[in-house]
């Protein structure tokens, strides 16, 4: 079992890109892949639900006394993010559904394979980890003000089904991992349940990135004309914003390690969570859950090239440029 969980870890990014390109020829040749939307938020709620098993909920205290990098993390994820989002989506503010599926994207910080792909690249995972539960409430809350001032008050629309979303995605998933942590202190299911979920995060990851582009992959064929003016704007975001996460490391003090974490926080987004609101959204926005997957797919090969690259940009004080062989901290 070791021995396959491993294998697993080790080729993960190659797996997951075989993922979405089966999941890419099954929406498009399949006749009814897009009921498979239906499967996206239990798919969604499982993977949380491993992805939370990490959280060190036992030592959260003292995580929250990380008060330097929560505050570097905020800052970038809630004040220079919204800035970036905004002038980016300037380019598709005549096209509500663009304008609304771009903004619902970048403007929520990713809480699940961000802390793997920061681990890839020799960046803090844990601290990412120990701060997902924050980042989640803080967007959830935010989001909302955000769309208000950006968009004018039909943008709150996305309220009451976020209110959904947080308890289905965030709430049920985290009390269920904080309860099999407890568990596993006293008796020895608690610990297998624990070893298993965590055993399980490639699969599920791949589950999850296969349920929701083979859903929308139809969608997204349809409307590839109006979707290829994002790819650029996704581009930007990610290159924006591994600049401004290497300055914002800079201007906190962070250490090499916080400093890579910071930068995956800051580029990547919370694609899979806001799906599901996407998806909710009312027919004149049909087009944004799209939006959201083509985000996906844009950053996902972005996160390919960032796992190579920001070990670079942010090497290592003895100046080697190295990254994590080590699992990452989720699993």
């Amino acid at each position: 079992m070791n021995a396959v969980v491993s294998w697993l870890e080790h080729r993960q990014i190659g797996l997951y890109l075989v993922a979405i390109l089966a999941a890419g020829l099954v929406g498009l040749t399949v006749p009814g892949a897009h009921h498979l939307e239906g499967a996206i938020e239990p798919v969604l709620a499982l993977l949380l639900f491993a992805t939370f098993l990490g959280v060190p909920f036992a030592a959260i205290g003292r995580s929250l006394r990380d008060g330097r990098f929560l505050a570097a993390v905020g800052v970038l994820n809630f004040i220079v993010v919204p800035l970036v989002a905004y002038g980016l989506s300037r380019f598709v503010a005549d096209e509500p559904a663009l304008l609304f599926g771009v903004l619902l994207v970048l403007l929520t910080p990713c809480i699940d394979y961000v802390i793997v792909f920061a681990g890839l690249a020799g960046g803090a995972s844990e601290r990412l980890l120990a701060a997902a539960p924050l980042l989640m409430l803080a967007q959830i809350l935010l989001l909302p003000l955000y769309l208000l001032l950006f968009i004018g008050p039909e943008g709150v629309a996305v309220v009451e089904v976020g209110a959904r979303a947080f308890l289905l995605l965030i709430v049920v998933p985290l009390t269920a991992a904080a309860l099999v942590q407890a568990l596993a202190r006293r008796q020895r299911t608690g610990v297998v349940i624990e070893r298993t979920m965590l055993g399980l995060m490639v699969p599920l990851m791949m589950a999850t990135l296969f349920t929701v582009v083979a859903s929308q992959a139809g969608a997204v064929g349809d409307s590839l004309g109006q979707l290829l003016v994002l790819v650029p704007i996704y581009a930007a975001f990610l290159v924006a914003m591994a600049a401004l996460g290497i300055g914002a490391g800079r201007i906190f003090r962070l250490d090499v390690p916080a400093t890579r974490a910071l930068v995956f926080s800051g580029a990547t987004r919370n694609s899979l969570v806001v799906l599901p609101l996407a998806l909710a959204l009312p027919a004149s926005l049909s087009l944004a859950p799209v939006v959201v997957v083509t985000q996906t797919l844009v950053e996902l090969i972005g996160m390919v090239i960032f796992v190579r690259l920001i070990p670079r940009f942010a090497p290592s004080p003895n100046g080697r440029i190295e990254a994590a062989t080590a699992r990452p901290a989720s699993h």
